[in-house]
C-alpha cells in the first residue's frame, strides 16, 4: 500500500506560503507530514487557518529556540526509516559525510534535512539525500519549495518537489532526478 509523506523545512515566518501548501496538502491527503525545523511556531497557526490536520514528526532547527522537539528523529514509515534533523548540526556547507554517516548509524535509507533552503536530491551510495528547500526563505532559483514522498514497503521511494509562487499557486517543480 503506498503512503504519501509532506516534506518541509526553513517556513521562517511565511504564514500566508504556508497556509497555502496546507490548503493544497488537503488534496494530497498525506498520511503523515516532516517538518525539518526553522519555523515550528509557524505550523499550528497555518494548520489552523487551513483546516489541515495530519500525523507529524518534527525535529527543531537552529532558530526554533525552546522548541519542544528534539535536534534529530528516526521515523519509520510506509516500509521506509528515515532519518530527520535541520542539518545545522551536520556541517553540511562542507559536504554531507557527516549526514550521511548519522543516517547509515541510525539504519535509515534516507536523510531528510533542511537548513542550506535550496532544495536538493542525491542518492549517496544507497542512501537518500533530500532536502525539501524553504517555504519561507528560498535561496535559489526555484523559489519558495517544499516536498513530497511516496512510499511502499520493498519499492522506491518516489520524491516530488513543489513550489509555491507569489499567489500561493503551487505546481511541481524540477530539481535533478526526481526518483530515487
Amino acid at each position: 500500500m503506498n503512503k504519501r509523506l509532506l516534506v518541509l523545512s526553513d517556513t521562517h515566518g511565511s504564514i500566508s506560503s504556508l497556509t497555502a501548501v496546507f490548503t493544497w496538502a488537503k488534496g494530497l491527503s498525506p498520511d503523515a507530514a516532516v517538518f525539518l525545523g526553522d519555523g515550528f511556531s509557524d505550523l499550528e497557526r497555518a494548520m489552523a487557518n487551513a483546516g489541515f490536520s495530519c500525523f507529524w514528526q518534527k525535529v527543531k532547527g537552529n532558530n526554533d529556540v525552546g522548541a519542544p522537539c528534539m535536534d534529530t528523529a528516526v521515523f519509520d514509515f510506509g516500509g521506509h526509516r528515515f532519518f530527520l534533523c535541520h542539518g545545522h548540526r551536520h556541517d553540511l556547507y562542507r559536504g554531507t559525510d557527516r549526514l550521511i554517516a548519522a543516517a547509515r548509524d541510525a539504519g535509515a535509507g534516507a536523510a531528510l534535512f533542511g537548513h542550506t533552503h535550496i532544495p536538493f536530491l542525491e542518492d549517496a551510495n544507497g542512501i537518500l539525500l533530500m532536502n525539501p528547500g524553504s517555504v519561507g526563505n528560498p535561496r535559489c532559483h526555484a523559489g519558495a519549495t517544499f516536498a513530497s514522498i511516496e512510499c511502499a514497503a520493498g519499492k522506491p521511494l518516489k520524491p516530488e518537489f513543489w513550489g509555491i509562487d507569489f499567489g500561493g499557486n503551487i505546481s511541481p517543480v524540477s530539481v535533478g532526478n526526481a526518483y530515487w
